[in-house]
């Protein structure tokens, strides 16, 4: 099938960063979906249209994103819709940047940081799997699964930069063997509550119009029915697949060591700080993992 290529400007809410917006979406220089530049371009590969479209964003300036896209006829606007999702052109966090100001250990990042807006994934499904694949290992080792999974099943496209992969859909990794699951790294039990998520979304027995008509609280008891889902897994779903900035991972083994990244070995009272931020906690999130990120001199100029 022919694609058809497609040029638009989206507006963004200001202040705005491209690249430190992409930098949380992905997480990884591993990741073979999302690919960002050294000069702060981003290329994605989006399965779900009737062949897989391949998104080129670039930022013009700190109101508008330029979007290239190459999709089938007539799916372009489609794909621009998903953009606009993944990449939260239309988020004001101005009370957020208020709160962060009045944190004494926070104030640096959070205005080093600033422009950064809660990306999501494009799909719930996506989400879903990121969140299980990365329940009680560590980053690095369920990043590795993650790439190996993605390559084995999703479709491959020729980017600017190179290869890039589309997301595989629940329909693929139901039709994927044990075997070939197992052999990227999967438990038994992770393939399982995978299985299970997938049927859930086809079979309807939970969509996104689900989610989004429940509180954060309602939601994410809905998510944790589904056996593989708990608590943890809930709040990283809700955060990074419907953009709910009211929720945090509680209890995430990151934290911590991000913390430490920010403020060495003084003490830091948390929950105060999730307090003060109140239904924009979420954030927080995200800039602790700008800040490790940074340690690591994995952010783009």
């Amino acid at each position: 099938m022919t694609l058809r290529p497609f040029v638009a400007t989206l507006p963004v809410v200001a202040p705005y960063r491209l690249d430190l917006t992409v930098s949380v979406l992905r997480r990884f220089s591993t990741n073979v979906v999302d690919r960002l530049s050294g000069d702060g371009d981003y290329e994605r590969a989006l399965d779900g249209f009737s062949a897989p479209a391949l998104v080129a964003v670039r930022q013009c300036n700190e109101a508008a994103l330029e979007v290239a896209i190459d999709a089938p006829a007539g799916e372009a606007e489609r794909a621009l819709a998903l953009v606009r999702r993944m990449l939260g052109v239309d988020r004001d966090l101005t009370r957020f940047d208020r709160a962060a100001a009045k944190v004494p250990w926070l104030r640096g990042l959070a205005k080093r940081m600033r422009g950064v807006k809660p990306p999501r994934y494009p799909t719930l499904w996506e989400a879903c799997v990121n969140a299980v694949v990365f329940q009680q290992i560590s980053l690095h080792a369920a990043s590795a699964i993650l790439r190996r999974v993605i390559e084995a099943l999703g479709s491959k496209l020729e980017g600017a930069g190179g290869v890039l992969y589309a997301f595989p859909s629940p329909q693929t990794v139901l039709g994927a063997t044990d075997a070939i699951l197992g052999s990227a790294g999967l438990s038994v039990n992770k393939i399982a509550a995978l299985r299970r998520i997938a049927e859930a979304l086809l079979g309807g027995a939970l969509d996104e119009a689900m989610l989004e008509e429940r509180s954060s609280v309602d939601a994410a008891t809905l998510l944790t029915s589904i056996k593989g889902i708990g608590p943890w897994t809930a709040a990283v779903i809700l955060l990074r697949g419907l953009g709910r900035l009211d929720v945090f991972p509680a209890k995430d083994s990151g934290v911590a060591r991000s913390i430490a990244v920010i403020v060495g070995a003084e003490p830091i009272d948390v929950a105060a700080t999730l307090k003060a931020l109140g239904d924009y906690r979420g954030m927080l999130y995200y800039h602790l993992l700008l800040a490790r990120l940074d340690a690591r001199g994995e952010l783009t100029a």
